[in-house]
């Protein structure tokens, strides 16, 4: 499992640990790692040309110390300072000791843009290795104007770029980019990973991301800010059968969707649900010729809800149309409910906030702006804060859909982010089939967070497998579950 810490801890852990070792030791192993991980890019550093982007403080200092590194290592190295006056003088005197050079400020005192900013941009437009020490994970909005210029410098150039804990211009906090932003090829990120290097829009700008142990682990807390789910992490939550096992004792999924205009939503919610574990399917609505046509193993019901016989958890509201009814009826049970689609605009926002039992919103970045009372672009750009935002205010776990998935926990605030899927998976009724997977890990036994995170994950990889690089229908995700699942558990 990744697990990612605010600044603030971070902060807090790095002080706890730097009171316990010599100083200025944990900048060197910092920037030891950031050095191997440029040397590893570059594939031979000697004779290579390295330029630093050097900002102020510690980030800095840690991208000084690497290009020191490297220079002792014979590659040519020189240093772009963007704030001489607060420039880590260590960090600067050992570059210098080892062979590296200061560019548009010969005498380390004036801004690159003030002292040969043509002379800079030469440099970089002939490097073979950028690395970005701008900003720390401290910094806020977007980049000052001369780091801007010199970032569109760096994407002219080609170059690859290695940033330094994180590209500067995204916020580590919330991932949020407010402006321009360094986009990287590579980020080395130390001790643990930052919330932003995980989540869209700032995920899209971090590259590849490694991190660089610098033994934060034995003080950071036990509970992170975001969690990433990993192969192992999946495995130990899906329901696997026993001896005993009989399909009501493997749980019962009741998916109350679809509607005479929109019957392929119920196909598909209960495609998903037939593969997420449980040991049966309950469908009520107006689809059942539909359904029982593609799966006939569905228990199918025209009496409604209350009438469909027990259930372990509901889906409702793909493709319901105007269906308030059936959606309100399914408030009242007493189990597990995830609401998606239409159930989100037609659920009383007041009855979902007092439900006792479990329940698992899935919103995509639109529906989640009609929640919010927002604009859509607005939850885009601060998904991680709108997440927060939504499970608090309806005291529900949300699962925010997007090309990271966001799953957040009312009660913990913990946040899941999941990034195993495609752009593929932007097709109609992929949702459907993702509600369905999930009710059915609902109704396997699984919490509302589990359920959500381990659904998202499956369903990210299967619409991997399911395209494979070229287009894929929504039914094509959901018959590339079973892969999905077996290649976790193995």
């Amino acid at each position: 499992m990744r697990t990612a810490y605010s600044v603030e801890t971070v902060r807090a852990a790095e002080r706890g640990l730097m009171a316990r070792l010599p100083e200025g030791a944990l900048m060197q192993r910092a920037a030891a790692g950031l050095a191997a991980a440029c040397a590893e890019l570059l594939g031979r550093v000697y004779g290579s040309r390295v330029v630093l982007l050097v900002g102020s403080g510690d980030n800095g200092g840690d991208t000084l110390y690497a290009g020191a590194r490297l220079a002792r290592r014979g590659a040519g190295v020189a240093a772009v300072l963007l704030s001489p006056e607060r420039v880590h003088a260590g960090g600067l005197a050992a570059l210098r000791r080892a062979g590296g050079r200061v560019v548009g400020a010969g005498s380390g005192t004036e801004p690159a843009a003030a002292a040969g900013i043509d002379r800079v941009e030469e440099t970089i437009l002939r490097a073979d290795l950028v690395v970005d020490g701008i900003v720390g994970i401290g910094g806020q909005g977007g980049l000052r104007p001369e780091a801007e210029r010199l970032a569109g410098v760096v994407a002219e150039s080609g170059a690859p770029v290695v940033a330094v804990d994180l590209p500067s211009g995204v916020d580590a906090d919330t991932g949020e980019v407010r402006g321009a932003a360094v986009r990287a090829d590579l980020t080395v990120t130390f001790g643990t990973h930052k919330p932003g290097l995980l989540v869209d829009p700032a995920r899209e700008y971090a590259g590849s991301v490694r991190l660089v142990d610098i033994g934060l682990g034995e003080v950071l807390p036990a509970r992170p800010e975001l969690e990433a789910l990993q192969h192992a992490d999946v495995a130990a939550l899906l329901p696997s059968p026993g001896a005993e096992s009989d399909k009501y004792r493997r749980g019962v999924v009741g998916i109350a969707a679809g509607s005479a205009r929109y019957p392929g939503a119920a196909v598909l919610a209960v495609s998903g649900a037939l593969r997420g574990g449980a040991g049966a399917v309950r469908y009520v609505g107006p689809a059942g010729d539909a359904v029982i046509a593609r799966f006939p193993e569905t228990l199918v019901s025209d009496q409604g809800p209350h009438k469909a016989g027990r259930v372990q958890a509901w889906v409702v509201g793909p493709g319901a149309g105007d269906d308030a009814g059936t959606v309100a009826e399914v408030l009242e049970a007493d189990v597990p409910v995830l609401i998606d689609a239409d159930g989100l605009r037609l659920a009383d926002l007041d009855v979902v906030r007092e439900r006792r039992a479990p329940t698992l919103m899935t919103p995509h970045a639109g529906e989640a702006a009609a929640l919010l009372g927002v604009a859509r672009e607005e939850v885009e750009a601060a998904r991680l804060k709108s997440v927060r935002e939504l499970a608090a205010k309806y005291r529900a776990t949300v699962l925010l859909k997007g090309s990271t998935t966001l799953v957040a926990d009312p009660a913990s605030g913990l946040v899941r982010v999941n990034a195993t899927g495609t752009s593929w998976l932007a097709t109609a009724g992929s949702g459907d089939v993702l509600s369905g997977l999930a009710g059915s890990l609902l109704a396997s036994g699984l919490s509302a967070l589990d359920a959500g995170s381990a659904a998202a994950y499956l369903h990210g990889l299967a619409g991997r497998f399911a395209a494979d690089g070229a287009p894929a229908g929504a039914h094509d995700v959901a018959d590339a579950i079973p892969g999905a699942w077996r290649d976790v558990r193995r």
